[in-house]
């Protein structure tokens, strides 16, 4: 088994907290009043939950004013009428190939911040908020995993030629690395390199799951009160009370950034991105089955992704995900450069966590394929 412990959602531990919180409140809710596409939620949403895109911009800006390099800042148009919200650090070594980031799920390119500075220092940086996430459009996606995957890659796509990037490295992480995967096995021709951090969405859930590591009866109950639902949505339902709780539930996240603020800037961030109407949340949904596994694992096609890709899989050494993705990648590829690299006291968001070790181990691996 790939995993340490059952993957729920953004494998953080804090959300299942803040679900616990909200589960009950949600018991008596239809299910139908929760989802994207209706009118009662989006007319709700604004006057029950203290957010609002203005509130998301502030927080964004927050962050990034602690970064001393110069960036420019856009919305890039796709198909549509969608854009995608886009941070550029230009280097003015063009034969080097661009770095591209993708957040996980749930993140933004705020999350990024203690790593701006050091990796546009060698080559351009492109960091960009996931179709359905942060700043960017949240339009309706399909209900089926397979055409929420093949609309996610089609809009990173339409942003590369927007942009006019030949080429690119990806780095991403956990649903960003999923992604990044999935549009090499599409876009051979424009990757270079790909760096998974924490990747979500690899292994399959196994038959015998339940016998090998038994799921607590609580988990298993507040799944099945939650199962209609977004992964989100306690944060959501619990209103004015929701920015508290995630401050008080994922405290580390101050901790994480401190070197940078002395308060809840960054925690804000998270609330605001996710606390408006859900979009990529609700694509990321009709992604998985129960406790968060993937209904379309990259393991079963990964074995097609271009033989002269490298990969390299970046773990927290404290993560609850485990390095076995990699190994299990590197048997499928054994044609092909496959590494696996634990940098030592960090947990899923590896790149907050320890940002020094994390930027030098990317910036050596871009720096080994070009």
């Amino acid at each position: 088994m790939a995993e340490k412990e059952l993957a729920v959602s953004s494998s953080d531990k804090g959300l299942i907290a803040t679900l616990t919180a909200a589960a009950w409140s949600l018991v008596y809710v239809p299910a139908r009043r929760l989802d994207i596409e209706s009118g009662w939620l989006t007319n709700w949403l604004p006057t029950w939950c203290p957010t609002s895109s203005a509130q998301l911009v502030e927080a964004e800006e927050k962050i990034l004013k602690c970064i001393t390099s110069s960036y420019g800042k856009e919305y890039v148009s796709i198909s549509g009428g969608n854009k995608i919200w886009t941070l550029s650090f230009m280097h003015p070594e063009p034969q080097k190939t661009p770095l591209v980031l993708l957040h996980g799920f749930g993140g933004g390119i705020g999350l990024w911040a203690l790593n701006f500075d050091t990796l546009c220092q060698s080559r351009t940086v492109y960091a960009f908020d996931i179709l359905g996430f942060g700043r960017s459009s949240r339009p309706h996606f399909e209900g089926d995993a397979e055409s929420v995957e093949e609309q996610f890659v089609q809009s990173i796509e339409e942003w590369r030629m927007a942009m006019g990037v030949e080429s690119m490295m990806f780095l991403g992480h956990n649903l960003g690395a999923f992604l990044a995967t999935s549009y090499s096995l599409k876009y051979p021709s424009r990757v270079k390199s790909i760096i998974l951090v924490e990747p979500w969405g690899f292994p399959e859930r196994a038959d015998n799951v339940t016998d090998d590591r038994p799921i607590p009866i609580w988990i298993k109950a507040i799944g099945t009160v939650l199962s209609p639902f977004n992964p989100l949505a306690g944060l959501r339902v619990a209103g004015p009370l929701g920015l508290s709780l995630v401050q008080k539930l994922r405290p580390d996240f101050k901790k994480k950034y401190s070197s940078m603020f002395d308060d809840d800037t960054v925690t804000e961030y998270i609330y605001h991105c996710n606390a408006q109407p859900p979009s990529g949340e609700t694509a990321f949904r009709s992604m998985t089955v129960p406790y968060g596994w993937a209904k379309r694992p990259m393991l079963q096609r990964i074995d097609k992704l271009q033989a002269d890709i490298p990969m390299t899989v970046i773990y927290g050494a404290r993560s609850c995900i485990d390095g076995n993705s990699g190994s299990s990648i590197q048997s499928l590829r054994p044609n092909s450069h496959v590494r696996t690299v634990a940098i030592l006291g960090g947990g899923h968001y590896v790149f907050a966590d320890q940002p020094e070790d994390f930027n030098q181990k990317v910036i050596e691996i871009c720096d080994s394929v070009d």
